[in-house]
């Protein structure tokens, strides 16, 4: 997944957010209707991986209703295409490594709110895990695809 070494790819954290139901929070991107994905975010400077993830799950999700079930064992890298590539990077990055995060939420529906910070998401709904591959842009899926089998025994 990784095609460069792993100064060019941008820390991250991804979200699994998973219901009593053991379905799978996703959202739909407000700036790509056509792009549904599970909550990720950059790891700011000084900030660890748990740390960012507490915070994404807030900015992104809008609740604090969930508990740590795992960590991902290893980093998972993928490449964003040229084209895709967000201005700000300004050619440093080449794609981002993420370190992910499987979480029981614990609160209902009326405790999201993707609206509670800069909306990431234009939508969200839970879905089951075996359906996240096909929602997601193809750059991504072998991600998912990884954390899908990682954290097979939470969701089946």
């Amino acid at each position: 997944m990784m095609r460069h070494r792993p100064e060019f790819y941008r820390p991250n954290v991804g979200l699994m957010l998973i219901a009593s139901d053991r379905r799978v929070f996703v959202g739909r991107r407000a700036k790509q209707p056509d792009a549904w994905q599970m909550p990720q975010g950059g790891v700011d400077d000084g900030e660890s991986a748990v740390e960012a993830a507490c915070r994404e799950l807030k900015e992104e999700v809008g609740t604090t209703k969930a508990l740590l079930l795992r960590e991902s064992a290893k980093w998972l890298a993928y490449d964003v295409p040229e084209d895709q590539r967000p201005a700000h990077w300004k050619g440093r990055w080449h794609g981002q490594a993420q370190k992910w995060f499987a979480l029981a939420f614990t609160g209902t529906d009326a405790d999201i709110d993707i609206d509670a910070h800069d909306r990431e998401f234009e939508a969200w709904q839970w879905v089951p895990a075996r359906d996240l591959p096909a929602l997601i842009v193809p750059f991504k899926r072998p991600v998912y695809e990884a954390v899908l089998k990682e954290f097979a025994d939470l969701v089946a």
